[in-house]
């Protein structure tokens, strides 16, 4: 039994959401815990519930260094060797335990409660529906509908962290009982909107960023054949070890890949056309004959490059975040009297450029130049560098190796950002980069990839409140979703005569329209 070669990210990610954390203490209760997967025969009948218990392993892998798979029944017994082959491809010392041995925490899928005595968390999903308790079976739905399936998962692996590590969190109960709608987000409502999902012709799509976010996003919509239309996928980067902290699309073999071309290959057996372009946003623009950008999925990780979305004037936009304190999703069309994505990151006071952040990191702000030049470029690494930041830094050059030929951005991400490396409290004003728990990126991207479907299908109301926040590190919470409203300062975009009559060119020829015009629900 062992940890993956990707843990140190993970720890990074807990250390940041967990009171008192030392790591060798995370370890030791990881080490001693096990967390049980039970299912039945009714699970083994279920296109949703195997959706929901192929992507729970996959979560609990890329953490639990120690599992448990629980099967009642001959057919669910037949489940065994694809979920170990899952769980084996990202972490190959992974160490599945014997049926006698008692889980530390049990999750179950299906309808049948299983035999153990630790507390279990019951989840399963009907179509768009989400369901949760831990009180007794929730079963699972017979559709095709990979999205409640699949936000199920994340449930799934966040209840179990709360659980583990109850004494380090506010707040950390089970979910008593969720029944939600990824439609509407309301969980008081008591008919939730969960219409048949058949065939949807998203038309043309672009999902900018492949990262964890865009990873389960993908990971949804191949799950469902009856999809349609083209996909484009941006994004510049390649796969790195530590990605596989959170990335629901990689395994072992992914590392230095290409995230598109990734994307590109899982997605190969559905009927969506998809098209990979590793580019940056700016770059695929440049390139792109056409800007009528229909619908716009965004999983970037930057205020700037949202705002560099929003510039582009797409007709609709659905974006998705981690934070600290919650993830979600938000929606956009200009032309309506609530906030475009620009609003909800519109620039507030004096910001440092990327080159001055990363120079005060690595204590060379007198070379702001020399690195703006790096950054840009791509500029490996080398051993002459890397000895100046050990110089600045006061540190062991030898820990620096690692870093040699790669990328500065690299370095800054994962050493600095990232906590894995260097600590930047030495330098006020820094701020460290959040690194989220899988559970949370992957339902930020489920949520994001549900959203799209949803418009694509007109089931959506155009005047549906802009944001939904969820707090996973907390049972799910009552409201929501809420408004927002244009930027108060009236400075931005789609506050501009400019900007708003270049919208109206692209998609309403020149008319003063609206969306619910331009697509009827």
């Amino acid at each position: 039994m062992s940890f993956g070669n990707f843990f140190d990210r993970a720890a990074v990610a807990a250390s940041q959401i967990l009171h008192g954390y030392e790591e060798a203490t995370f370890k030791h209760h990881l080490e001693h815990s096990v967390v049980g997967i039970a299912f039945d025969e009714s699970a083994a009948g279920s296109v949703e519930a195997k959706t929901t218990l192929s992507l729970t392993v996959n979560l609990l892998s890329r953490l639990y260094p120690r599992l448990l798979l629980k099967p009642r029944g001959e057919n669910a017994s037949g489940l065994l060797d694809s979920l170990i082959t899952i769980a084996k491809s990202i972490n190959p010392l992974i160490d599945f335990v014997h049926e006698s041995e008692e889980p530390t925490f049990c999750i179950s899928v299906g309808t049948s409660s299983p035999n153990t005595a630790c507390p279990v968390i019951y989840i399963g999903s009907d179509g768009w529906l989400v369901q949760v308790s831990s009180n007794g079976p929730v079963g699972s739905g017979i559709t095709q509908n990979p999205f409640g399936a699949s936000a199920a998962a994340c449930f799934a692996a966040a209840n179990t962290f709360r659980f583990l590590f109850s004494n380090q969190l506010k707040r950390a109960d089970l979910d008593s009982k969720v029944r939600v709608s990824l439609l509407d987000w309301e969980p008081s409502n008591d008919n939730p909107p969960n219409p048949r999902l058949d065939e949807v012709d998203l038309d043309e799509v672009h999902l900018i960023g492949v990262g964890a976010i865009g990873n389960a996003a993908l990971w949804a919509l191949a799950r469902v054949e009856a999809f349609k239309g083209v996909l484009h996928l941006i994004d510049k980067e390649v796969v790195e070890l530590s990605n596989l902290q959170r990335y629901v699309l990689t395994s072992q073999a992914h590392q230095n890949v290409s995230k598109v071309l990734m994307g590109a290959e899982f997605l190969k057996s559905s009927r969506l056309k998809v098209v990979a372009h590793q580019q940056s946003w700016g770059e695929y623009l440049a390139s792109r004959n056409n800007w009528r950008l229909d619908r716009v999925a965004v999983a970037v990780d930057s205020a700037n490059a949202r705002r560099e979305v929003q510039a582009s004037l797409p007709r609709w936009i659905v974006n998705a975040w981690t934070q600290p304190g919650d993830i979600g999703i938000s929606r956009h069309y200009f032309l309506e009297p609530q906030a475009c994505l620009m609003c909800l990151y519109f620039p507030d006071g004096t910001q440092k450029s990327e080159d001055q952040l990363v120079a005060e990191a690595i204590g060379m702000t007198d070379a702001v130049l020399e690195i703006r030049n790096m950054l840009y470029m791509g500029t490996p690494l080398s051993g002459e560098f890397l000895n100046r930041i050990a110089v600045a830094r006061r540190i062991d050059p030898n820990s620096l190796l690692r870093f040699a030929n790669q990328p500065l951005r690299t370095l800054y991400v994962e050493g600095i950002c990232g906590g894995a490396l260097l600590e930047m409290d030495t330098n006020p004003g820094v701020q460290r980069m959040e690194v989220p728990m899988n559970f949370q990126s992957a339902l930020a991207g489920v949520m994001l990839s549900a959203e799209l479907v949803a418009n694509a299908a007109g089931f959506k109301d155009h005047t549906f409140p802009v944001t939904t926040r969820i707090d996973m590190l907390k049972p799910l919470g009552s409201y929501l979703s809420l408004p927002a409203p244009n930027h108060p300062s009236g400075r931005c975009i789609c506050q501009d005569p400019d900007y708003i009559a270049a919208y109206r060119v692209k998609y309403c020829n020149g008319k003063d329209c609206h969306w619910q015009k331009l697509h009827p629900l």
